[in-house]
């Protein structure tokens, strides 16, 4: 298998034409798409999938037509968290492959005219990186744990949490260190698992070790950085308590004392500097939760970073009126420090949209995401991809709890009960690994099983069976990529409102309508234009058309 896949790449390699590799301001409106490296592809029949197997696949996303490939963490790591534990930030787990990996996905991606931007966890470290290790042995106070926050604990005897904070991933967010004499010791913060001790960003060598890092991966080739947690690497002074419990539901909605912090944005500052030292535009993309959309715009300020994403979008309902106000509130907000808008839809963190929007079945569920992905491909700015999505993949939610990974389903809170809060304890649905073929023990994603089971019946929805199917999924996204390059229109630039009825979105861009109808009934209105593309089949009725239920079409004008 990896021998047919590696020929059909270097045929892909001379038969594709690259796309310019340069270009300033190619992230305005670019389409970038996330690849979960253990789930794409898998090169060596393991389960798990790796650099080699990625890389062997690029030319599905070549003639899908996006512009990048985001991946995500492939460094050294004992796999905590999926990789978001890192040991080694210039070292490529073995699981995933070697350096030589890397750095053959960087050049064969620019070959075929992709640019690559790789995951920085710059909020936490693995407890297995040197500097952890060298931390625990070192004494309170002293200098090796000056780069991570170690407090004594409250009350008489420290045995409670220096303060009341909760971990993203359910529980306290700190742990208590035990001395070399057996003897408990001070606590240490980690807002995510234990095994990923918090950083302390007002310590110079931290700073200075991260803009290491990112010079080393800039040498090698990346064209830039999605930036894990870009909003909560900064703490407030004295780490103050919150006074309420279910913390992680306030993420996103305020200001926290370990989220959102002002002084975030002078590290971003220095890391824009840094990536401008280098040629070829290469940018840093923040994962920042925001409680508004003005707050998020902070981010993407000229001398900041060049994206955040917009998980306001992400969160929004399916219902016009909401997604409308959503999109006002975040154009605005990104046009006032002259930034695009980054659409995104679903990630590796949340629940697939095809699943989020089925309220009634799955087969609602696969229309309004169909129909969501011409909204969002039809916005002005740029856009994230999830891989699979293209597949109108749902998120697989029988799993077994013996086959499920993600650190957060085992974590309990503080009173006892599961560990759900933040991320819910079951992103491992939205993991599932890829189908490519019709056949297989995991549907071409290697030649053995997958790490997580994938579904019976995920043959329909394989890259092989939708290829050439005018009808796939596949082909919707295929069409829409090909029409947004051709068309100058689309990507950055003006957008304008038009009178639609209540359910309804319309919107002109130059030379283009798109119509959204988010109502569970068809709408009949006059022809826009030239009907380019559309979600589901449109009908046509004396100067009008009907355009079906939880359905999205574009129009040339």
């Amino acid at each position: 298998m990896t021998q047919e896949l590696t020929t059909s790449l270097q045929a892909d390699l001379q038969a594709e034409p690259a796309r310019s590799p340069e270009g300033p301001g190619w992230w305005r409106d670019a389409v970038i798409y996330q690849v979960y490296v253990r789930s794409f592809a898998d090169s060596d029949g393991d389960g798990v999938g790796d650099l080699r197997g990625a890389r062997e696949r690029l030319p599905h996303l070549a003639r899908l037509g996006v512009d990048a490939v985001w991946l995500t963490p492939f460094y050294a790591s004992p796999q905590a968290d999926g990789g978001y534990d890192v040991a080694d930030y210039r070292a490529v787990d073995p699981l995933f492959g070697t350096l030589q990996d890397a750095d053959d996905l960087v050049r064969t991606a620019h070959e075929l005219g992709l640019r690559v931007i790789v995951d920085v966890v710059p909020n936490h470290t693995s407890d297995r990186h040197p500097w952890f290790i060298s931390a625990l042995a070192d004494r309170p106070r002293g200098a090796a744990r000056e780069r991570y926050h170690f407090r004594p604990g409250r009350g008489t005897g420290g045995e409670l949490p220096p303060n009341d904070w909760e971990s993203v991933f359910g529980g306290p967010a700190w742990t208590r260190t035990t001395g070399p004499d057996g003897t408990p010791g001070e606590w240490y913060l980690h807002l995510f698992a234990p095994e990923q001790p918090d950083l302390n960003w007002d310590c110079p060598e931290v700073r200075e070790e991260f803009d290491s890092v990112l010079r080393f991966w800039l040498d090698l080739g990346v064209d830039g950085f999605r930036i894990d947690v870009a909003h909560g690497m900064v703490k407030a002074p004295g780490l103050p308590d919150i006074g309420r419990t279910e913390q992680a539901k306030l993420i996103g909605s305020q200001v926290l004392p370990f989220f959102d912090q002002d002084g975030v944005h002078e590290i971003h500052r220095g890391w824009r500097r840094l990536l401008d030292s280098y040629p070829g535009a290469r940018i840093g993309v923040a994962e920042a939760w925001a409680p508004s959309a003005e707050r998020l715009a902070l981010y993407v300020r000229p001398d900041e970073l060049h994206q955040a994403f917009n998980f306001q979008f992400l969160k929004c309902p399916w219902d016009a009126a909401a997604m409308r106000e959503v999109i006002d509130e975040s154009l605005a907000a990104t046009a006032s420090v002259g930034a695009p808008t980054t659409w995104v839809l679903s990630n590796h963190d949340v629940v697939r949209h095809t699943t989020r929007y089925a309220a009634e079945s799955p087969g609602q569920g696969l229309r309004r995401a169909r129909a969501a992905a011409l909204l969002t491909l039809a916005l002005p700015g740029s856009a994230y991809l999830y891989q699979g999505e293209e597949l109108g993949l749902p998120e697989v939610v029988d799993l077994p709890d013996e086959a499920r990974q993600d650190p957060a389903f085992f974590r309990t809170s503080a009173d006892g009960q599961d560990g759900q809060d933040g991320q819910e304890g079951r992103r491992d649905g939205c993991r599932v690994p890829l189908p490519w073929s019709r056949s297989g023990p995991s549907y071409g994603f290697g030649a053995g099983d997958s790490w997580l089971p994938q579904p019976e019946g995920w043959a329909d929805s394989s890259v092989e069976a939708q290829t050439g199917d005018p009808d796939s999924t596949l082909e919707l996204y295929r069409a829409a990529l090909a029409l947004r390059r051709e068309r100058p229109g689309l990507g950055d630039g003006p957008m304008s409102w038009l009178d639609a009825p209540a359910g309804v979105l319309a919107l002109s861009r130059p030379g283009l309508v798109c119509t959204l109808n988010t109502l569970g009934e068809e709408v009949r209105l006059p022809v826009p234009g030239r009907a380019l593309l559309s979600s589901a089949p449109l009908a046509y009725d004396a100067g009008t058309v009907r355009i079906p239920a939880e359905s999205c079409a574009w129009w040339a004008i």
